[in-house]
């Protein structure tokens, strides 16, 4: 073999069909041979008793980047992401939604030389006058979206959908081939408890799975399923947080609907009533499900089996600071980039994942979702060399003053566990080790697939 840039020598790769001792051969950004190889190299790394999975694949990541870089910007994200074991990521801010094609290219043009890992860009799907949904669609997903990310109800300042415009959205999308990321709560069930919240005068954290109640989520998935089945349209649903809504979902794709369900950790790891205690620091939605072993077991079965198809971090960030006054006001959302990779390797430790489990959910699958693959999510000849390198004998603490995002905190402080990405490869190139990121924003804008359509 002539001389390779990098050999990745003596380590455990892992995919999502298995695993085996095999060396990684990179040239020019890009992964030219797996097996035992013989190949001279300019740079050789012993990987002996390290797993090497594809690096993270973070599809729902909300960077505030431009709008709101007091909560988080791209190059704090990114080194983030990087430290963890992320290389790629699809962002999308709420402070300054993408809805044209000009709001597309300015962003991509901003974000040039912020990013450590590279990133797609999500738009947001914006209510509009019946004859103009087809036309705005069709030139964002030709322009390069990752996805569009679509509403139920107004939320973060975003107008939500109803049934009627949902449903123009979605056959817009399938005229295209586009992919809809869609966060589901009835807007007319979430309005309503509201409405009652206030008028008996609650301010209390417990008031948040009242407000933003399951029946809220199954409703809205729901119909998002049947119309995602009947418009022939591809969607994911974001964040599922309870079962009942993974068999919905389940249900409609065994009759064709071509959808996926995401979930995130805290829909894993966190309790319902741990909003009592915590208040405005478990302020997310939807809220955790989760009130008993059994109920996080039953998630953790379902993402084994593949009826939630994949794991992001929604990372949604804020500090402190920001997480103080009324529960009303502060802003919703957890951080989550530092620790989503971490959590699931422990998942591994725990028996509720494999390793291959690890690289399916939270590279391969997400990748495939959003047309990443054949380039990101795997490793084989051909994929950019985008790779985790993983101790999973290494036991540590997930610590608020270890979070490398703006927020400073996590909703993990003080939890164990086992398995750590040391080292982080962006197209062969180190980007993070042993904990500590690059910061030498290496990281490319990766275009939606719909940029090669005619």
């Amino acid at each position: 073999m002539p001389t390779v840039d990098l050999l990745i020598s003596g380590g455990t790769v892992v995919t999502s069909s298995g695993r085996r001792r095999a060396d990684v051969a990179v040239r020019d950004g890009r992964i030219v041979a797996v097996g035992r190889l013989e190949a001279d190299a300019t740079r050789l790394v012993d990987a002996g008793g390290l797993l090497v999975l594809p690096g993270g694949v973070d599809s729902h990541v909300h960077l505030m980047d431009p709008g709101s870089t007091e909560r988080e910007d791209f190059p704090t994200g990114t080194r983030a992401a990087a430290a963890a074991g992320v290389t790629t990521i699809v962002e999308h801010s709420h402070g300054a939604p993408v809805r044209t094609v000009a709001e597309l290219d300015a962003k991509v043009s901003y974000l040039t030389g912020r990013s450590n890992v590279d990133f797609a860009l999500a738009a947001h799907a914006w209510p509009a006058e019946p004859g103009k949904v087809a036309g705005a669609v069709a030139d964002l997903w030709r322009a390069g979206v990752g996805f569009f990310k679509v509403f139920t109800c107004t939320t973060h300042g975003i107008p939500g959908h109803g049934g009627a415009a949902l449903r123009r959205h979605l056959r817009a999308t399938a005229d295209v081939g586009a992919v809809s990321l869609v966060h589901c709560e009835d807007e007319s069930l979430t309005e309503d408890a509201e409405a009652l919240l206030r008028a008996d005068g609650r301010d209390d954290g417990g008031l948040l799975p009242e407000w933003r109640d399951r029946d809220a989520e199954v409703v809205a998935a729901t119909v998002t399923a049947v119309l995602a089945r009947r418009s022939g349209a591809r969607v994911t649903v974001a964040h599922v947080s309870h079962p009942e809504v993974a068999e919905y979902l389940a249900a409609e794709r065994r009759r064709g609907a071509r959808i996926w369900a995401e979930t995130c950790p805290q829909y894993l790891l966190l309790r319902e009533d741990e909003v009592v205690e915590h208040g405005n620091f478990r302020k997310f939605t939807p809220p955790a499900r989760a009130r008993s072993d059994a109920d996080e077991a039953a998630q953790w079965r379902l993402l084994r089996e593949g009826v939630l198809t994949h794991v992001s971090s929604d990372h949604a960030p804020a500090t402190r600071e920001q997480k103080t006054g009324s529960i009303w006001d502060v802003h919703f959302g957890l951080p989550g980039i530092d620790t989503t990779l971490p959590a699931l390797l422990d998942a591994v430790a725990r028996q509720h994942l494999a390793y291959e489990d690890v690289a399916r959910l939270y590279a391969e699958a997400p990748a495939r979702v959003y047309g990443l693959w054949p380039r990101k999510g795997g490793i084989a000849p051909g994929f950019d060399a985008d790779l985790a390198l993983v101790d999973p004998d290494a036991e540590w603490q997930l610590r608020d003053e270890s979070v490398l995002s703006k927020a400073g905190w996590t909703p993990y402080h003080g939890r164990r566990v086992t398995g750590r990405a040391i080292r982080t490869y962006l197209r062969g190139r180190l980007v993070a080790q042993d904990g500590r990121p690059a910061d030498d924003r290496a990281g490319r804008f990766v275009p939606g697939p719909g940029r090669a359509c005619p």
